[in-house]
């Protein structure tokens, strides 16, 4: 998300601060190209010349002419404009209501309100501990109940019982009353897609809030439609008292303009991102955190929390110890590359790390291909378990047959190889070091790359 627009704010602003001293004329050339990226990134007109308006009123001032980092303090007033435009602070889902509290999850037709509502109700159950239900009320596209059925399943939440020819309104009358007699916190109720053109749809999704009265009502839309989810969440704004917007298939979107316009057009939080087709793959939207991803500054703070979320303390223990005793194997690398895809993989890790735009390219480079970590994952799972433990015995003909259950060739096979020799090689030279040696020479926590750390990353 957001690509395209970092890169060109990350060429204006490289300009900027290689100048010693600014003049107004700088800076108002510098905003025409800023508002160019922003039109060409999908956001609303009025929102980009707000947006830039906003940004030369402040940048003009003798506050950053006087300055002695002229450059920087002007990309500061545009990281805390976008900060503003976005939202200024997160705002989560309202869970302080009498139980059940009613979610209700409202959208177009595709937007992804069926696999958010089972998200959602991961999050809930997983995070915040809640008893949640989930109740499908889209009684228009076929096999959505079932669908929604067999996404409960796979996350262990309840589904309302399906019960064939009832109508919306008696769904949502019924799965009030099911929550309620079976102590839920939490009704999350599914509607159908529907058009905002549509009057007697509109119609239809009015009933069933009047019928639920939802503490949140959450518009589900997909960022890819780009400047028409403004149009979408104004009509839906018009007929619905919405709480929140929830934006999905964010990770496809590399203009990112539906984050940026929302919330100043409608006046409606973004709540939630949907970053992912698994259904642990949605997060809360972090106005600060964003626009820090947007100016290439990275967001060290989610990708802390992510750390946090999916690497496993006894097992990340476990690891240091074999490292310091020279015992790093094929399956503490297949460890390593789970836990890179569980935390988003090397694309999602790079938009969280400060000076993406240029790691990016020098990845690019280097004809590194985060995809081919799924591949690699598949080397691994094709060896023996003496191979695993012991590479070395990996000869011509078991080159062959990892290759040909990997779905790979060989020379795939010799590559990772390969790799996993470099980082052998700098392991034993870390638990030489002992601990201070390990802080010092793993990457990321001291600073200093070891010789061979080149090797982890998968090539094309």
């Amino acid at each position: 998300m957001f690509d395209s627009l970092t890169d060109r704010l990350g060429t204006v602003f490289d300009k900027l601060t290689r100048r010693g001293a600014l003049s107004e004329s700088d800076v108002d050339a510098a905003l025409r190209e800023v508002r160019q990226a922003l039109l060409e990134a999908d956001v609303a007109l009025p929102v980009a010349r707000d947006f830039i308006a906003q940004v030369r009123e402040r940048a003009v001032g003798e506050e950053v002419v006087k300055s002695v980092t002229p450059g920087q303090m002007v990309v500061k007033i545009v990281n805390d404009t976008l900060v503003e435009t976005l939202g200024s602070e997160a705002v989560e889902i309202n869970l302080n209501a009498v139980p059940p509290a009613p979610i209700m999850l409202v959208g177009l037709q595709g937007s992804g309100k069926t696999t958010t509502t089972a998200k959602l109700a991961k999050r809930l159950v997983e995070r915040d501990k809640k008893k949640v239900m989930m109740a499908s009320l889209d009684t228009r596209r076929p096999a959505a109940m079932e669908q929604l059925k067999v996404l409960g399943e796979q996350i262990d939440v309840p589904t309302l019982p399906i019960v064939e020819g009832q109508n919306p309104n008696d769904i949502a009358k019924r799965a009030m009353q099911a929550a309620k007699l079976q102590g839920f916190d939490i009704i999350l109720l599914d509607t159908a897609g529907r058009m905002h053109v549509d009057e007697a749809l509109m119609a239809e999704v009015q009933a069933i809030h009047g019928v639920a009265k939802p503490v949140e009502t959450l518009l589900v839309v997909d960022s890819l439609t780009g400047q028409d989810a403004v149009n979408v969440a104004e009509q839906f704004g018009k007929r619905l008292n919405l709480t929140g917007i929830v934006l999905t298939r964010v990770d496809g979107d590399g203009r990112g303009g539906a984050a940026l316009s929302m919330r100043a057009v409608t006046g409606c939080p973004i709540k939630l991102l949907g970053v992912g087709e698994k259904l642990d793959e949605i997060e809360t939207f972090h106005p600060d955190r964003i626009a820090s991803r947007i100016l290439g500054m990275g967001d060290v703070v989610s990708l802390v929390e992510k750390a946090t979320e999916n690497i496993d303390e006894q097992e990340a223990d476990k690891l240091a110890k074999k490292i310091q005793k020279g015992q790093f194997d094929m399956n503490d690398l297949l460890d390593q590359l789970r836990q890179i895809s569980k935390m988003g993989g090397l694309d999602g890790l790079m938009a969280m790390l400060p000076g993406v735009g240029k790691m990016k390219k020098q990845m690019a480079e280097a004809n590194i291909d985060p995809k081919l970590i799924k591949r690699q994952e598949a080397i691994i799972l094709s060896m023996t378990t003496e191979e695993r433990l012991k590479p070395k015995v990996i000869h011509a003909s078991r080159k062959k047959r990892i290759a040909a259950g990997a779905g790979t060739s060989v020379q795939e096979v010799n590559k990772l190889l390969k790799q996993f020799k470099q980082m052998s090689g700098m392991m034993k030279k870390v638990s030489k070091m002992g601990k201070k040696g390990m802080m010092r020479g793993l990457p990321g926590l001291g600073g200093q790359q070891m010789p061979g750390m080149q090797g982890m990353l998968p090539r094309r």
